[in-house]
């Protein structure tokens, strides 16, 4: 039975989202009493997302649901520091251009997970670019960088770490503690939100922003941080081996998704299913609860559910059947990841099976080789050496390239 008396937290209890809640009896009691706005920020260092954010994201979409407002934070401003937290090296500065591009990318996403409008439990999308870009220097130290000590700021661990290990912590990203709380008394005053939510790392960040509102409004703000997220063999969510799985269809096509959650590890899939899917709790306990080679089902539900938040019932399901007929029916199939090379002249096998991002040198190609994991139009192969060529196409015009039983990739002629 959880402690809590509000859906919203209820909920998020109950699946496994909370890691700390700065006041967890005031939050509930206003999350209980009517409609509250909580937000996430989001920094723009890449066209995408990926499928580390989406916590974050199916928390926001889990307070519009229990009759809350959302609020997505894009990182407008922000992304032009870089947030230091937990990291050894500052991140590499991008352009204007660069973050402007960026945004555009992420913001595709958000409107997946929840819904966009005017109404009261409405989403809404801000940039902190409209107030961050605007300030006076002189004027926004006067006001607020008063309220903040180089003691305290050096005793949060996302600072102490880094200097522990002897990293160079310019002043340029020691300001983006002080943003980030002066973002969450922007969007306490223009859009009455009380709650800042996100990863354990922010917890620091996120009090600064409640000692901020307390002290320059008087206002009672919260936080709430979800767990840092790895998989049970210790791996980052949305990192594979290949590289991050990203959430824009054009960066990661439904199939490759579907297929990263069909991967998840056994120990996983109860957690999994709470955190990525909306399925009841009873019905993922039956799940998490199958053995043996029937445990396969359930990952199978766990990777259709999360495509189907993402991409649509209709992607996933198609995703679904063409896992269906390469693994159960041996064959090629439609929907297949496709890269296209040069059949012409020929293409050796390890430059292939780099290109297919089965491997990240020809060293470790040929290992793969040598190890008997790779398949041609799924016949085993022992030759290195091989050229791909026109000739080795099948019936469908195509070589299906293969890397185990479940990596798979097309190959076209350029």
């Amino acid at each position: 039975m959880s402690q809590f008396k509000s859906d919203f937290l209820n909920i998020l209890s109950s699946r496994g989202f909370i890691h700390q809640i700065s006041d967890p009896e005031g939050l509930d009691a206003v999350a209980k009493a009517g409609t509250i706005s909580g937000y996430i920020g989001f920094d723009a260092t890449a066209a995408s997302l990926h499928a580390g954010s989406l916590v974050q994201i199916m928390m926001l979409r889990w307070m519009q649901k229990t009759g809350h407002r959302p609020i997505a934070l894009m990182g407008g401003g922000t992304t032009k520091i870089g947030d230091p937290s937990f990291k050894d090296e500052a991140r590499k500065l991008l352009t204007v251009e660069q973050i402007a591009a960026n945004l555009a990318g992420i913001r595709q996403v958000f409107s997946k997970f929840l819904t966009f409008g005017d109404g009261s439990t409405d989403a809404r999308m801000v940039n902190n670019a409209d107030w961050l870009d605007h300030l006076n220097y002189i004027d926004f130290l006067r006001d607020y960088g008063v309220h903040f000590t180089i003691n305290r700021m050096l005793s949060f661990d996302s600072v102490k770490l880094r200097l522990d290990r002897e990293q160079p912590l310019t002043f340029l990203e020691f300001n983006y503690m002080i943003l980030q709380a002066y973002d969450f008394l922007e969007l306490s005053r223009r859009e009455s939100c009380v709650l800042q939510m996100g990863g354990s790392d922010q917890w620091g960040n996120i009090v600064n922003g409640i000692e901020l509102g307390r002290r320059c409004d008087q206002r009672q703000l919260y936080a709430l941080t979800s767990p840092l997220l790895t998989t049970s063999s210790g791996a980052k969510m949305g990192k594979t081996m290949s590289g991050a799985v990203w959430l824009n269809a054009d960066m990661l096509s439904p199939y490759d998704y579907w297929q990263y959650w069909r991967n998840s590890e056994d120990a996983d899939i109860g957690r999994f299913l709470k955190l990525y899917t909306e399925l009841p709790l009873d019905e993922i306990a039956k799940l998490a609860a199958l053995g043996g080679s029937e445990v396969n089902e359930a990952k199978k539900i766990l990777a259709t559910e999360a495509t189907t938040m993402l991409h649509g019932r209709e992607a996933a399901l198609q995703a679904a059947e063409t896992a269906r007929r390469t693994f159960e029916e041996g064959r090629s199939a439609e929907g297949l990841p496709t890269i296209s090379l040069d059949l012409a002249e020929g293409t050796g096998i390890l430059a292939a099976l780099v290109a297919a991002g089965f491997a990240s040198s020809n060293g470790e190609a040929r290992r793969s080789i040598q190890g008997g994991a790779i398949r041609v139009n799924d016949q085993a192969i022992a030759d290195d050496k091989l050229r791909l060529t026109r000739e080795s196409c099948n019936a469908e015009g195509v070589i299906k390239l293969s890397m185990g039983k479940k990596k798979h990739v097309l190959i076209k002629a350029q």
